[in-house]
């Protein structure tokens, strides 16, 4: 069984897993999801906890003996696994599946990673914990539904935003949902009536948006010229090496290429997808950029792309970001490709 973070606290109400799984992106979802599970289980008795980290120094003895070392004295026990950044050993999933047929009543296994792909979810590890468990997603919220989490996390604080409030502190709080968690709070004890308006808000708060180079190329894909330059602006405020970008979007463009041959001789776009492992969330993007962009056009991006990777390996006097931007909006907008004047990179 698999459900949102935010549908966590009514699903305890109703039923208890031996096993949590919390896999996601977003820091705030994967902390409050920890502390309600955790405050949950010790009114249920688990009072004590062992953490451990699935890097390869871990000794999965000590693991194994936490499932065995119970005796009718002693308390309920949470052990807590994170799985890093770089995934799960070959050594880690094998025992991972061992330590499935081990657990007792007296045991809540407590599993933390990342985002799953495709991969993961089809893995044996996987599979013998997600059979008797429960998968939580702790992702960060996609753009569009952005507005709604801001009104999900202002009716827990009794805030009644207007909708131009809502839409700001969307904006504002792009890919930082904790600092989103601060800003309501703040506001909170600001305005006791609960009432948030557009000047409220503006008067009271900073900009704590935060993007990523893929948030950048999901616009592009996605036609979107403004928040593309908005992203873009803030990657360049961060201090986000103009490099990554090149090597991000020039990674895309291959692979619109190659999809608009495939697309351009007669292949069935579902089928494309399927032939470069697509996740269904991004076939929209990819199906909006497919029929933009034609294949002269894509391929003239690539080389000016590969002009501007050169001149920013050689010529260090030269400011990347400007090409950067006129590159968006064409990838954009390709009709304003076509109504300027070329100019040498």
């Amino acid at each position: 069984m698999r459900i949102f973070a935010d549908k966590l606290a009514e699903n305890l109400e109703r039923k208890s897993f031996p096993i949590y799984l919390f896999m996601g992106n977003e820091p705030l979802l994967l902390q409050e999801s920890k502390d309600l599970l955790y405050k949950h289980a010790k009114e249920k008795g688990f009072l004590d906890k062992q953490r451990f980290t699935l890097d390869k120094q871990v000794d999965w003895n000590q693991i194994f003996d936490c499932c065995q070392a119970l005796s009718l004295f002693s308390n309920q026990q949470i052990i807590e696994l994170e799985i890093p950044e770089t995934g799960v050993t070959a050594a880690s999933a094998k025992e991972l599946v061992n330590l499935a047929g081990m657990l007792n009543p007296d045991i809540l296994l407590v599993v933390i990673g990342n985002k799953l792909s495709r991969a993961q979810e089809n893995t044996k590890w996987f599979k013998a914990l997600h059979q008797n468990g429960l998968l939580v997603s702790c992702n960060s919220p996609e753009l569009r539904l952005l507005p709604q989490f801001v009104q999900h996390r202002c009716r827990k604080l009794k805030l009644t935003p207007d909708a131009e409030a809502v839409q700001m502190l969307a904006q504002w709080h792009e890919g930082n949902l904790l600092a989103l968690a601060q800003s309501l709070e703040k506001l909170a004890l600001l305005y006791p009536d609960g009432n948030l308006t557009l000047p409220r808000v503006e008067s009271s708060l900073s900009r704590h948006n935060h993007f990523t180079p893929f948030q950048w190329t999901d616009a592009l894909l996605a036609g979107q010229a403004k928040r593309a330059q908005r992203i873009l602006r803030q990657l360049q405020a961060e201090g986000q090496e103009a490099i990554i970008l090149l090597r991000t979007i020039q990674k895309e463009l291959f692979l619109l290429i190659e999809m608009r041959q495939a697309f351009d001789h007669g292949a069935v776009l579902g089928k494309i997808f399927d032939q470069h492992r697509i996740w269904q969330n991004k076939r929209p993007l990819y199906t909006s950029a497919l029929q933009r962009l034609n294949l002269a056009f894509l391929q003239k991006q690539v080389h000016l792309l590969c002009q501007l990777e050169l001149s920013v390996k050689t010529t260090f006097d030269q400011e990347p970001w400007p090409k950067l931007s006129q590159l968006s909006i064409e990838l954009c907008q390709p009709t304003a490709a076509l109504s300027r004047l070329e100019q040498p990179i």
